[in-house]
């Protein structure tokens, strides 16, 4: 009974910390404010790591229950339920400790800004989304919490309403979330025609079904009807987890706050496509035509994502461009079926990344909201917590021995390489070339803010000093797991059937089998890494970044002009958002006055309502010739009517 009500309230506490707030937290000041929206998020943490206690340490069965019914239509019924099971508390956890540390660093970073409370509820109110996102035991409730997160995002990272470029970028977001939200919906759609019901289990218990089923109304269709699903799917999973092509809201989502740049980029709205994907994984695993779909796209954002990270001077947009490449890298993980790892990555990504994006508002605090990196420079002496965390934070980005990434980005390398599935070899030198590029990126920001000269004028660096303890302390805490996590928990998750039923995997596809024969526990797997092509693929890319930016520094500059087409197609995100400006909104919009001018002008206005009028006028002209008033007309009218009538009568 304890454990069904611990899951509702893990669930309720950020919704009650979110109205509560945001109706009376002006009245009741700000350290009311953050007792209540940082006890609600406290609570949900707690009670996220007991359910993990329950379900991993005590061997709890997985936890599916109906609350109660939404709407009931014929035999069907829309139901409100949980399930927790491994895959879900792993979830769950990640979600409500990152959020906990964005809660309490934002007591630091917003303590000036005059939406301080509307703020603090919309992040509460986002935790809440994801927490309904995840613990869903059917799709409809997915999709529920699926499009409230993408509601909440639009309001977050427009929150600074008043700048342009806010209110152009959280539209952006919502219209790219749209389009993979729209297919996401018809995947959902092709669920229900197959199987006439929403629910997880009832779904997946029927799963070789669904291999011999076909859509309704379409029988001679050739494509089996789950490829169509799992494809349709995956692009609503592109949208939220920002693959290519519709990645290009995620580094506009740059305008926010940095505490949500944090949420949304390491353990909420971007994991999401990730975690529905694990989560459908008896699906996915009947189509290989998917699953190819999922692994090309996902390699192709892992590399090309990551070079835009190499001419990006804002620090926030660094480590979004970096968000991009390591979702691509997870993306790769799920295609050729290694779902733990894909999840594994996810976890030590969220820790991580949430570090580096909070460091970076470390370091826009100190440098009076400055981003420009070209600006900083030598700041490793006046901010010596930021910088050390940092420090670790680049490490598990680039995969040094030993950190958290390290243990779950070399698994999906591995993966790949241990795969079966068709062009794993070509995706695996893309995920190689993609660890150099990391390397490169991650290590120019980190020496062009902490090392060098500085670059700074002397009365803002007169001002610069370490950041107060409500915003360091969340970057130590964020640091420990990103150091030590990856080790502990990678051959529990990978090797050791951690998630048992909660994710699927066909023994004949899964690469995770034949890795584990070679797998001999992280302490042989850090003093193996010397010889792996992974391994010096990143030292290539920390010493190239070292001699351009560090040893000469005038090596960019220099590049940046002999290679001047490609730095200015890479400086443009290689067209992306000229071509959807030009094509899609600016077709929009021609569209839109062709059907004004030729439609509306033409066919509505001049055909049907003017043309009409004109034909009532002319028709109305000649009965009014009828009404003459006279007796003996409307009596021959008569006589003639009869006479018709009567012709009528005898002849049809």
């Amino acid at each position: 009974m304890f454990f069904e009500t611990a899951c509702l309230i893990t669930v309720s506490a950020p919704l009650a910390s979110a109205i509560l707030v945001g109706f009376f937290g002006k009245k009741v000041g700000k350290n009311f404010t953050n007792f209540l929206a940082i006890g609600g998020v406290v609570i949900s943490t707690i009670l996220s790591f007991y359910l993990v206690y329950e379900l991993v340490f005590n061997d709890r069965p997985d936890f599916n229950k109906n609350l109660y019914t939404w709407i009931a239509s014929g035999e069907f019924q829309f139901q409100i339920g949980f399930l927790i099971d491994r895959l879900t508390v792993v979830m769950m956890t990640v979600v409500t400790f990152v959020s906990c540390m964005v809660h309490i660093y934002t007591i630091g970073y917003m303590k000036d800004d005059p939406g301080y409370h509307r703020f603090f509820s919309y992040i509460s109110l986002f935790t809440f989304s994801m927490l309904i996102l995840v613990m869903s035991n059917n799709f409809l409730q997915l999709f529920f919490g699926w499009e409230a997160v993408g509601l909440v995002s639009y309001l977050l990272i427009g929150f600074w309403f008043k700048k342009p470029s806010a209110t152009h970028a959280n539209l952006k977001a919502f219209l790219v979330n749209r389009v993979g939200d729209f297919g996401f919906l018809l995947g959902i759609c092709g669920i229900f025609l197959v199987f006439g019901t929403l629910d997880y289990y009832s779904i997946f218990s029927n799963i070789d079904e669904l291999s011999k089923a076909k859509l309704p109304g379409i029988p001679l269709l050739e494509i089996d009807p789950v490829t169509i699903i799992c494809i349709l799917m995956f692009v609503g999973a592109m949208g939220k987890s920002a693959q290519i092509p519709l990645h290009v809201w995620l580094p506009d989502s740059m305008e926010g706050p940095t505490p949500i740049s944090a949420l949304i980029h390491a353990a909420t709205m971007v994991t999401a496509g990730i975690f529905m994907v694990a989560r459908m994984s008896p699906v996915y695993e009947l189509s290989s035509i998917a699953l190819l779909f999922i692994v090309v796209i996902g390699s192709l954002t892992a590399f090309f994502m990551g070079i835009l990270g190499l001419v990006q001077n804002d620090i926030k947009r660094v480590v979004a461009y970096s968000t991009l490449s390591q979702l691509g890298y997870m993306t790769v993980a799920l295609g050729v079926s290694a779902y733990s790892a894909a999840i594994f990555h996810l976890v030590t990504h969220a820790f991580f990344k949430a570090l580096l994006f909070l460091a970076a508002g470390s370091v826009i605090i100190a440098a009076h909201h400055q981003q420009n990196m070209d600006k900083m420079g030598g700041l490793k002496k006046y901010m010596p917590i930021t910088y050390w965390t940092s420090l670790i934070g680049t490490l598990a980005l680039r995969g040094f021995p030993g950190f958290s990434g390290f243990f779950s980005k070399e698994m999906i390398i591995e993966a790949v390489h241990f795969s079966d599935s068709m062009y794993s070899n070509l995706i695996y030198y893309f995920l190689l070339a993609g660890v150099f590029i990391t390397s490169l990126y991650s290590f120019r920001m980190f020496f062009l803010v902490f090392h060098g000269e500085s670059r700074m004028s002397q009365a803002n660096l007169s001002h610069i000093h370490e950041s107060s303890a409500v915003v360091t302390l969340p970057l130590i805490l964020l640091a420990i797991p990103s150091m030590f996590l990856g080790g502990l928990i990678v051959n529990e998750f990978l090797f050791n059937n951690f998630f048992q039923d909660s994710i699927y995997n066909d023994s004949e596809r899964d690469p995770l089998i034949r890795l584990g024969a070679v797998f001999h526990g992280p302490l042989a797997m850090i003093s193996h890494s010397i010889f792996t092509s992974a391994f010096w693929c990143a030292a290539a890319g920390v010493f190239v970044a070292w001699y351009c930016y560090l040893r000469n520094p005038s090596i960019p500059s220099s590049m940046a002009q002999r290679l001047a087409i490609f730095y200015y197609v890479l400086k443009n995100n290689y067209g992306f958002d000229k071509f959807n400006s030009t094509v899609f909104a600016g077709g929009s919009v021609r569209l839109g006055k062709l059907l004004w001018s030729k439609f509306d002008i033409l066919i509505i206005d001049k055909s049907l309502v003017n043309g009409s009028a004109k034909i009532v006028n002319v028709f109305s002209f000649f009965i009014r010739k009828v009404q003459t008033g006279y007796l003996y007309d409307y009596a021959i009218a008569m006589i003639f009517g009869l006479i018709i009538f009567l012709i009528a009568f005898v002849y049809l």
